[in-house]
């Protein structure tokens, strides 16, 4: 099992930027893909961004120019760059991560999340 760890949330005035982090653990060989949702109080889950193993990436239309995933590989984790906040960014962000273990069992774990508040 994959463990993933979401960090960077907290509190921001509209404008504003925040860098969220997922850090990825265990038994690893490669990701197919390592992507954020995001779920609003009373929304359904959304897609934000996705960054493939050959390093395209996509976004949802509401994040674009505002938004960038990266991915930094030898530290298995995955970042989300977010500027010019709007309160509609408001949420809990998840980190998904979908690959191999050495074993080659299919990897598709969660984060437990991490909150972004855009208030003034």
């Amino acid at each position: 099992q994959v463990q993933l760890v979401e960090s960077g949330g907290g509190l921001m005035q509209p404008g504003g930027s925040l860098r969220l982090s997922c850090a990825a653990s265990g038994s690893i060989l490669s990701f197919d893909y390592m992507r954020w949702l995001r779920q609003a109080p009373g929304k359904e889950r959304e897609f934000v961004a996705v960054i493939h193993s050959g390093g395209i990436t996509n976004y949802a239309d509401s994040v674009k120019g505002r938004f960038t995933i990266s991915r930094d590989n030898a530290k298995n984790t995955v970042y989300l760059q977010m500027n010019s906040l709007k309160p509609e960014d408001t949420a809990v962000y998840y980190c998904n991560a979908r690959g191999r273990t050495p074993s080659l069992h299919t990897i598709d774990d969660w984060g437990k999340g991490t909150l972004v508040t855009v208030s003034s």
